[in-house]
């Protein structure tokens, strides 16, 4: 959990100021669009967008800035994972690290095109990690089919996270479905969310 913390504060270290420049950017025209057409404001899904963003630009610095000049090449399914000691630094990072990695796309994505069976949420993370890798091979880093199949069981987490809370929303009582209750729940999330971070933050100062 420390290693996980660590390197969470390390990533946002090194990429806020790209999303302090593209949130302005990305709040203001939303804003903006908002306001011209007159569309409807709902806070929780704004603010699942404003949360993707973030997400894609960490995952963006994850993939092509961070160092990996320890590592090489594997196309070998299965033999860079099973090599590290369950618990030590390397399976927390490279193992769960991946896994935890993808798993908010699994979810975005089942969120965002309403997907019923992993099926397209799967292939859609496979495209993603398969682009990565590749990518990090022509730009000089490494290509490792452990990182794609570790990619996917995060993706798949992330899709079963979703509807774990599609199916408890589909059982709650209609006047709690409304847009004003998710809004309330979104609002308590921010602040408990924001609270940890700074939590964060002070512990690791």
């Amino acid at each position: 959990m420390i290693l996980i913390r660590q390197s969470i504060l390390e990533i946002l270290d090194e990429v806020w100021p790209t999303i302090l420049i593209c949130s302005v950017i990305a709040i203001s025209m939303r804003i903006t669009y908002i306001i011209k057409t007159k569309k409807e404001f709902i806070f929780y899904k704004e603010l699942m967008s404003f949360a993707f963003l973030i997400y894609v630009l960490c995952l963006f610095y994850v993939v092509t800035f961070q160092d990996v000049g320890w590592s090489s090449s594997n196309f070998i399914p299965f033999k860079e994972m099973f090599r590290y000691n369950l618990g030590s630094r390397l399976f927390i990072k490279n193992v769960l690290g991946n896994i935890i990695m993808f798993a908010p796309y699994g979810f975005f994505v089942s969120y965002y095109l309403d997907l019923k069976k992993p099926n397209a949420s799967i292939f859609l993370v496979l495209l993603l990690s398969i682009s990565i890798e590749t990518t990090q091979l022509v730009i000089g880093r490494v290509f490792d089919i452990d990182d794609i199949i570790l990619n996917v069981l995060g993706g798949f987490i992330g899709f079963y996270f979703y509807h774990s809370l599609d199916a408890i929303r589909n059982h709650m009582p209609q006047f709690l479905r409304k847009s004003f209750v998710y809004n309330i729940i979104i609002t308590i999330l921010v602040i408990v969310f924001i609270m940890y971070m700074l939590n964060m933050i002070n512990v690791g100062v």
